[in-house]
């Protein structure tokens, strides 16, 4: 896909955040958007902003943990733009807990949301994808998709999901030789609200995490839109956000499993300081 003039592309998460500077990039670019969020309010302004710059923009109020409501969202979609040729799975959510003191309830809300989400929204738009003759899938993982972080394991168990689920469906995209490329994208520090409405911590906690977060958070949501689209240009098969996201990368390829004694050591310095 190199070009985007007069594609229809479907944003998750598009009230703010990544999925907000993804869809007002591609609304530059001339792409006509469906962008859906659980947020209804931010997701229309959003919209709002995008007809501003002179694209067809609608906007969904859509919870992507709801298999039912993410498959009707697929079907209308195609229905009112006549085609669906990019979705980018970007809605997520964030929980910060030990193993032992996590909540069930708040495990399967994030599993829910950031793995299921993306399967939702896989399965229901892959059908349109192929019927468009030139489909994109994007899918959002995280560098927590490449190694494990300790009070993390919840969101590292979906990050990983999502990484190993997109690219099987690659393959099984070139095998079927269907007009569709498939991208895991891995960002690594994005300034955005995740940290900060993130399960897990309450309080003053909460408060020094949200500090931290935004002091190593590099990269800002625009630049990683600019990188998502670039490698949708050029259908990369991972697509890698910030320096900080180049480095993880190398860590478990130069380390192999050993990176984990340094990664908890580290860990327990910043839990204490938290």
């Amino acid at each position: 896909m190199k070009r985007f003039t007069d594609k229809v592309a479907v944003v998750t998460g598009a009230g703010s955040g990544i999925g907000r500077a993804l869809a007002l990039d591609l609304a530059a670019r001339g792409a006509r958007l469906a962008l859906s969020d659980v947020d209804s309010v931010r997701v229309a302004e959003t919209a709002a902003l995008c007809e501003k710059a002179g694209a067809r923009a609608r906007s969904y109020e859509l919870d992507v943990a709801d298999r039912a409501a993410v498959q009707a969202h697929a079907d209308e979609v195609a229905g009112e733009f006549g085609r669906v040729n990019l979705v980018v799975n970007n809605a997520g959510v964030a929980l910060s807990a030990n193993v032992e003191d996590m909540d069930w309830a708040d495990f399967d809300w994030l599993m829910g949301i950031n793995f299921g989400g993306v399967v939702n929204g896989s399965k229901a738009f892959l059908p349109h994808l192929i019927a468009s003759g030139e489909g994109h899938l994007v899918n959002v993982s995280s560098v927590f998709g490449l190694i494990g972080v300790p009070t993390q394991s919840a969101y590292n168990a979906a990050k990983f999901a999502v990484r190993g689920y997109t690219e099987a469906l690659r393959q099984e995209m070139i095998i079927a030789r269907h007009p569709v490329r498939v991208s895991c994208v891995h960002p690594g520090g994005i300034k955005t609200n995740i940290a900060r409405d993130a399960r897990g911590m309450a309080g003053e906690k909460s408060d020094r995490a949200s500090v931290a977060f935004d002091r190593i958070a590099r990269t800002s949501p625009e630049k990683a839109a600019q990188t998502i689209l670039k490698g949708v240009e050029r259908g990369s098969a991972r697509i890698l956000i910030g320096p900080d996201a180049y480095v993880i990368d190398a860590i478990p390829r130069l380390l192999g499993s050993a990176y984990q004694r340094p990664a908890a050591l580290l860990g327990r310095i910043v839990l204490r300081r938290l």
